[in-house]
């Protein structure tokens, strides 16, 4: 059974198809490049590239080595997605709401394709971070849209094979498992599609809660043991059957939502908002194996490798913690938060949310501080002996073993 995700690095080989090697002691720096606005999707890294787009309406292709741009293309929107790397091009979703194929080696446009248009949630729409990331499985190209709409699309010429309308926004990213498409909705459901024509096999209802009644799905689905993964804005995690679309079990975490997932094996990692926990669960009954504190918000899911896992927190540090014991080997420090943490955290030994949500007050101030801080929204991206992680202070950091 194959599964693809929307092309964010979770496996323990990456693209190029050098092993992830495990990174236990702190990495350093060895390049920086700065983009000219937040960023909030992650790198891929593929054939001595990385790949990543910013907020600043630019996608960027970046040497590996060294940092140095090999090729940048504008688009007419944000770029809030992380990018699809396929055999002969590179997908992307923009801000736009078109859908590019591009040249991987130019950046050249192949073809593209007009969505109705993106939008931002309107219910707390600050927190709409994401756009769905585009899924790729043979010659069919999966994403959705703030039209909420899934589309299918023939990945050689863009022409749409199927569309299908939900009930609102859909910016969770497609998984795609062997013959079916998994995806959440705004508007509280997991859509269950099959791949060839987009026919409905199932729908499966958030239970809601009492500020998020739809139990918006706002996380990206992750498939595992015969499950499929997925977090809600109703505080649940829910591991729904792969086939018959019930939930084998759920888990909501008191404070907040809980999006931030990856399964690369029986185990189930699950990373928090407002509960500031990473959690490790036994992926087929919900389980805890461990729990660690990593202090602040969680939104993008953990990259694994052998021994462990790597997380990165909205207040712009990034976590090694054991993949056995859940214990933090290391931590690494974005520039914003190394220039403004004091001013948010007067002291690094003690992080206090309730102090921070005062100095910000407003949604407007909770994103400028996040802008400032260098949040890290993204999950890293590994090969060989190399990190990629991107950060809203604009900057994409290369990091080695």
């Amino acid at each position: 059974m194959r599964v693809l995700m929307a092309c964010l690095l979770l496996p323990m080989h990456s693209l190029t198809g050098q092993p992830a090697l495990d990174f236990t002691t702190p990495p350093h720096v060895i390049w920086t490049f700065a983009t000219g606005g937040p960023i909030v999707s992650s790198a891929v890294i593929g054939e001595g590239r990385v790949y990543v787009g910013s907020t600043d309406s630019v996608l960027y292709a970046l040497d590996l080595a060294t940092g140095t741009p090999r090729w940048t293309v504008r688009i007419g929107g944000p770029v809030r997605s992380t990018v699809c790397l396929g055999p002969d091009g590179l997908f992307l979703s923009g801000g736009d709401g078109i859908v590019r194929c591009l040249e991987k080696n130019s950046g050249k446009e192949l073809w593209h394709f007009a969505t109705q248009g993106e939008k931002v949630y309107e219910l707390y729409g600050y927190a709409d971070y994401f756009h769905s990331s585009p899924a790729l499985f043979e010659h069919v190209l999966i994403v959705g849209s703030g039209d909420g709409s899934v589309y299918a699309l023939n990945s050689s010429t863009g022409d749409i094979r199927w569309r299908v309308q939900t009930g609102n926004v859909v910016h969770s990213s497609p998984v795609i498992d062997s013959d079916r498409v998994f995806i959440g909705s705004f508007d509280g459901n997991v859509y269950a599609l099959r791949l060839a024509d987009g026919l409905l096999l199932w729908t499966f209802k958030a239970v809601g809660h009492r500020f998020f009644p739809r139990g918006e799905f706002q996380g990206s689905p992750v498939i595992g043991n015969g499950l499929v993964y997925i977090g809600s804005r109703d505080y649940n995690v829910y591991a729904i059957d792969r086939e018959k679309g019930y939930c084998h079990w759920n888990r909501q975490f008191p404070l907040g939502w809980a999006m931030a997932l990856s399964c690369p094996d029986t185990t189930l990692y699950i990373g928090t908002s407002d509960d500031d926990l990473l959690v490790a669960v036994d992926g087929r009954t919900g389980r805890e194996f461990w729990r660690t504190d990593i202090e602040f918000n969680m939104f993008g899911p953990p990259s694994v490798t052998a021994g462990m896992l790597y997380a990165g927190t909205l207040m712009g540090k990034m976590y090694g913690l054991d993949r056995r014991t859940g214990s933090i080997r290391w931590s690494f420090a974005t520039d914003g938060y190394t220039a403004h943490h004091r001013k948010y955290f007067p002291s690094e030994e003690t992080i206090v949310k309730n102090d921070f949500y005062s100095i910000v007050q407003t949604p407007e101030g909770y994103i400028r501080a996040l802008y400032e801080l260098g949040a890290i929204f993204s999950t890293p991206a590994i090969s060989g002996n190399r990190m990629v992680i991107t950060s809203t202070d604009g900057t994409v950091y290369c990091l080695s073993r």
